[in-house]
């Protein structure tokens, strides 16, 4: 074994890969398009190719449909029904608030406004607040004898 000192320094073997030089001229073997094909913009200086550019093929953004409509305006009820209510009155509820349905987890959101709809059977005397009813919502409490209280949506 040689002793190791600075005039024989090498690296390991396989460790350095000898790159060939591009563009250095046609007797170097990659000179003229320098291995970027012939012409086109990605073998131009300069070339920056878009974040939505997929080669050619048709972008993702105009593949997708484009129809429909958001209504920005549209007003979402949390729903309600009258068996969920009867279910309240048979707890001993007469007094059905927002704020009721949602100590009970019938509503999430008391900033959403909440609708009460007709499905069901009313056995029971209560007094409803909310935002909204139905038709059938509002004629089967007012044949239990109870009353509606209508909301402003204002303050949902």
């Amino acid at each position: 074994m040689k002793s190791l000192s600075l005039n024989n320094l090498r690296p390991a073997d396989g460790s350095v890969k000898k790159s060939k030089r591009i563009g250095r001229g046609q007797g170097s073997g990659k000179g003229g398009t320098s291995t970027k094909g012939h012409k086109g913009g990605q073998s131009r200086s300069g070339y920056k190719f878009k974040a939505y550019f997929e080669g050619g093929q048709m972008p993702i953004s105009r593949r997708i449909p484009k129809f429909g409509f958001n209504n920005i305006h549209k007003i979402e009820y949390q729903i309600i029904n009258i068996e969920q209510l009867n279910v309240l009155a048979e707890k001993g509820i007469t007094e059905i608030t927002p704020e009721v349905l949602k100590s009970n987890r019938l509503v999430g959101n008391l900033k959403k406004p909440i609708k009460v709809l007709g499905k069901g059977e009313l056995k029971h005397k209560i007094t409803v607040s909310a935002n909204k009813f139905s038709q059938s919502a509002k004629t089967a409490i007012e044949n239990s004898q109870g009353k509606v209280i209508e909301l402003s949506n204002e303050n949902c």
